[in-house]
């Protein structure tokens, strides 16, 4: 179809100034062609022509949007919230943050139809956006102060606001480098910058510490509650020396930038508590990509009763794992949780007539009274080898920290057959899929009915912040989310995700699990033997009693726990 030849291109805030009949149109393509090869905004242009004052624009764009006018003049500059957006969103998109009541953040700007600015701050923040017009002549000075003080952000942090030290293993390797690094004082910020990104990650409860070099612009992010969000966007110019640092502190090789690297670091906190770091670098078009993985060890004692289990789920978990051999298997996509729930089985049957060997890639909290060893496939350390050294070892528990090929699975399956505890984990779906994947690895069929226990799967969905709220769902949706004519009985409310300062917003405050667990009863042992589906083996887990991981989501909506959209967007139906 062809296009109108009377529609105007114009939009946002030149449109609405022809409307007005402030501007014809012509007029105001004109001044937006000046305004984009001046790289200025239509404001000043406008001005420049002598068309309106600052002032009568201000009041325009207030009067026509129905914002708030301000006079920045009578704003008292000490006020601003500097640090509540990026700065590099202030210098892009001139604007800047006045103050901050409850969960939405007041935005001074002079062009209220630029929502991509307010999409930005919106995404940044999660937090609701209200914008303020103020006079493009008062808010330009303004937002060049604050653009011009982000050099000098990273020297801005004080070593007495961070009381950390890195561990004495870490700090002789660093000794030994900075000769090949060459580093001055100049890049003490740059210690300081990164130490205070690690303490901040650490304060809300990071699981990932993410730094991110592009073409025109470097930052950095904290996955929260499994959600990504930018937590500093530092100049571009350092990005090399806090790859240098990093790399130079977890004693990765700082001359290589053309392959990945592993490395790992540790940060003392007190006498009594430290934090390691799993420190993985990968080259990118414009420099290398730094991700920090946050191991606490405390979330391997947290205990099974914090891990989410439901009470039956819990009681065949236990009985499992208390049985003098056998196989249990974890399964579930990367971040989900496993390590944790091996570590905490671990931890249980950690006692001091107990001998328990784990073999990782790498191990990734360390557990005292456990004999953990990092495999290296470079240097010949790999998890076959690991695990026949093992059993020469007299062990009574054996960890795999992961199953990834035939040699592996039986050698472990071996071992839970002649009596040894196997804890292991799989990449699969459901505990189901996991029977037919080592099936198509080439598993006899016998071997496997006769060795694994249970099998548990499991899901990370975000928990609902104190804030939530009762949501009005209709019952076709709930029926179709997998609920039952039974279930919707009235006696319980679905809560959906509030807005508070607690959880900056996003109605979410921390995870939980979700979890299958399927015992290897006799039944499913059978239709093992006859080389049954992925399909039978779900129909019968469900007959012995088994949730699905969609089932245990809705008991955790039903509970109050989490929200509908959570368990819908993690779960198969």
């Amino acid at each position: 179809m062809a296009a109108n030849p009377q529609q105007s291109p114009l939009s946002g805030f030149a449109r609405a100034l022809v409307q007005a009949g402030r501007l014809k149109e012509a007029e105001a393509e004109s001044l937006l062609a000046q305004a984009a090869a001046k790289k200025t905004s239509l404001i000043e242009q406008v001005v420049s022509a002598k068309k309106a004052t600052f002032l009568e624009l201000a009041r325009f764009a207030a009067d026509k949007f129905g914002f708030p006018l301000l006079d920045l003049a009578a704003f008292d500059d000490a006020n601003i919230l500097k640090n509540a957006i990026d700065r590099k969103l202030i210098a892009t998109h001139r604007v800047v943050p006045l103050n901050k009541r409850g969960n939405r953040l007041a935005i001074a700007i002079a062009d209220p139809t630029n929502l991509r600015a307010l999409d930005e701050i919106r995404f940044q923040t999660g937090l609701a956006v209200d914008p303020v017009v103020v006079e493009e002549n008062k808010l330009g000075p303004l937002v060049t102060k604050l653009s011009e003080s982000t050099e000098e952000t990273l020297r801005s942090f004080s070593t007495e606001d961070i009381n950390l030290e890195f561990s004495d293993e870490e700090a002789q390797a660093q000794d030994k480098a900075d000769d090949a690094l060459s580093l001055d004082v100049d890049d003490a910020p740059v210690v300081r910058f990164i130490q205070k990104m690690m303490l901040d990650a650490i304060s809300e409860g990071a699981s990932d510490i993410h730094f991110e070099p592009y073409e025109k612009s470097y930052r950095v992010r904290f996955r929260t509650d499994g959600i990504l969000r930018e937590a500093a966007a530092p100049p571009l110019v350092i990005k090399e020396k806090i790859a240098s640092r990093i790399k130079v502190i977890s004693r990765l090789n700082i001359a290589e930038k053309r392959v990945p690297q592993d490395g790992r670091m540790r940060l003392v906190l007190s006498k009594s508590r430290s934090i390691d770091f799993r420190v993985s670098t990968l080259p990118t078009m414009y420099g290398e990509k730094i991700v920090l993985r946050i191991l606490d060890p405390t979330s391997a004692s947290l205990g099974i009763d914090a891990l989410g289990y439901e009470p039956d789920q819990k009681a065949v978990l236990l009985d499992a794992i208390n049985r003098p051999y056998g196989m249990i298997l974890v399964t579930g996509p990367t971040g989900s949780g496993k390590t944790v729930s091996l570590y905490t089985c671990l931890n249980i049957l950690n006692r001091p007539g107990v001998n328990i060997s784990t073999a990782e890639d790498p191990a990734e909290i360390a557990l005292p009274g456990i004999n953990q060893v990092n495999v290296d496939d470079k240097a010949g350390l790999t998890f076959p080898i690991a695990l026949k050294a093992f059993l020469r070892q007299d062990p009574d528990i054996i960890m795999v920290g992961e199953i990834r090929d035939i040699e592996t699975a039986e050698i472990a399956i071996k071992a839970a057959q002649t009596g040894h505890m196997v804890l292991s984990t799989l990449h699969t779906n459901d505990a189901p899929a996991t029977l037919t994947r080592l099936m198509n690895m080439g598993i006899p069929t016998f071997n496997l009915a006769s060795s694994i226990l249970l099998i548990t799967a499991q899901r990370l969905v975000r928990r609902l912040c104190t804030c939530k709220r009762p949501l009005e769902t209709p019952v076709e949706t709930l029926l179709n989310a997998g609920f039952t004519e039974s279930d919707l009985d009235g006696s319980w409310i679905l809560y959906g995700p509030g807005e508070c300062d607690r959880c900056k917003g996003s109605g979410y405050k921390g995870r939980l699990g979700l979890y299958e667990v399927m015992p290897v009863t006799e039944a499913i042992q059978q239709i093992i033997m006859a080389n049954g589906t992925e399909l039978d083996i779900a129909v019968q887990a469900r007959k012995d009693g088994v949730n699905d991981l969609r089932r245990s989501g809705l008991l955790k909506v039903k509970q109050g726990l989490t929200s509908l959209d959570e368990v819908l967007g993690s779960t198969n139906a």
